[in-house]
């Protein structure tokens, strides 16, 4: 007959609590950096966005706030997973980073405003589903990725 020993080892709850504050405070600066992306993108857009979506049910405006929060949401996973090790500096890093890429595409949203053929307070406003806001979206997610590659 086999027996078999269970080992569990020591368990450091010192280590597991500066994990949990620091894991807390890395979820406070990324929910920052995607507020103020929404705060940027409301900005850029014409009206109330909160209103536009979630009031209006406008579409297009849905299809452009998603497509923006997910290429921060890359932003911000990829300022944390390369911040530094130590946690004050780390934190700093990824709220710069994150800010720079709030920056960056909200640039990107005034170039494309500029360079397609509708303007997006149009497009935004408009009640029926567009297949200009998917050209949009796929844009910002791919400004997104290339803001989150350039990280260093």
């Amino acid at each position: 007959m086999t027996s078999f020993a269970l080992e569990f080892g020591t368990i450091d709850g010192g280590d597991l609590g500066q994990g949990v504050v620091a894991t807390l405070l890395f979820f406070l600066v990324g929910a920052a950096v995607l507020s103020l992306g929404f705060l940027a993108l409301d900005l850029l857009t014409p009206g109330n966005l909160r209103t536009q979506v979630y009031t209006h049910h406008r579409p297009n405006a849905v299809i452009l706030l998603a497509a923006n929060h997910l290429a921060l949401a890359v932003i911000v996973v990829t300022a944390i997973m390369t911040s530094s090790d130590s946690l004050g500096q780390g934190l700093v890093d990824s709220a710069v980073y994150g800010f720079v890429g709030v920056v960056l595409q909200a640039v990107a949203l005034r170039v494309l405003d500029l360079v397609v053929p509708a303007r997006l307070a149009e497009l935004v406003d408009e009640p029926h589903l567009s297949a200009a806001a998917w050209a949009v979206a796929a844009t910002l997610l791919a400004v997104g990725a290339v803001n989150a590659a350039a990280l260093s």
